[in-house]
């Protein structure tokens, strides 16, 4: 199914405006559309995401930091290696949380930036992590165009992404209550379907490295194909 386009749809400076709101109720706010939009889990995520950190690393839409602060603390506790990490955002108030939740981590660089015009070289990073953040691209295909010039051959790019509600007739319509609830809001621009999602990474010019569908959740490991 084609995302449907209308009029309750925001502009990328709208969608920012709705996420100004205080760090600690972005953050609850976030867990109840995991939980009944997503239907994910948190560890789910911490997994998934905590893996594909490489040696230079983005951060799209890194939010508050809560997610991504776990993730780190997950990455240390397996002792995995350290990396250089940007993380952008373009919600002003919630990059200025993370910059407080950050503050004394030199090898994160926090910037605020648009996915869809990256202030970065080509062929810069070797992993870039969309973590929650897919549903509220208003230009997801310049994003994704954007995410792969700054990738280094070989790159990978891990995303999840909310798709349009499944399962149980109960569980679909919670998910459908949250999504309107988040269109109205302005912090949901709209949900997708898998192979909506694949094909656009494909025609970007990824290649899909691994995908799996759990609830509402398209989770899609993609690579920068070698030159």
């Amino acid at each position: 199914m084609t995302p449907i386009q209308n009029p309750s749809q925001k502009t990328r400076d709208e969608i920012a405006k709705a996420y100004a709101s205080d760090p600690w109720w972005y953050d609850l706010r976030g867990f109840l559309i995991l939980t009944f939009a997503y239907r994910s889990t948190l560890w789910e995520q911490v997994d998934f995401f905590g893996k594909n950190i490489a040696k230079e690393h983005l951060e799209v839409a890194i939010g508050t930091g809560t997610l991504f602060d776990i993730i780190l603390k997950w990455r240390k506790f397996k002792r995995m290696p350290p990396a250089h990490i940007i993380g952008v955002d373009y919600a002003e108030s919630m990059l200025n949380g993370a910059k407080q939740r950050f503050s004394k981590h030199p090898e994160i660089e926090l910037n605020h930036a648009d996915v869809a015009n990256l202030p970065y070289p080509d062929d810069f990073f070797d992993s870039a992590n969309i973590a929650n953040a897919v549903h509220c691209f208003p230009d997801l295909n310049s994003g994704l165009i954007e995410v792969l010039r700054t990738l280094k051959p070989g790159g990978r790019l891990a995303a999840n992404v909310l798709l349009y509600p499944r399962g149980s007739k109960i569980s679909q319509w919670i998910a459908q209550k949250i999504n309107n609830w988040g269109i109205r809001k302005g912090i949901l621009y709209t949900p997708y379907e898998a192979d909506d999602i694949k094909k656009r990474l494909i025609d970007t010019g990824f290649e899909i490295v691994s995908e799996k569908i759990s609830g509402n959740t398209y989770n899609v490991l993609a690579q920068k194909m070698l030159a």
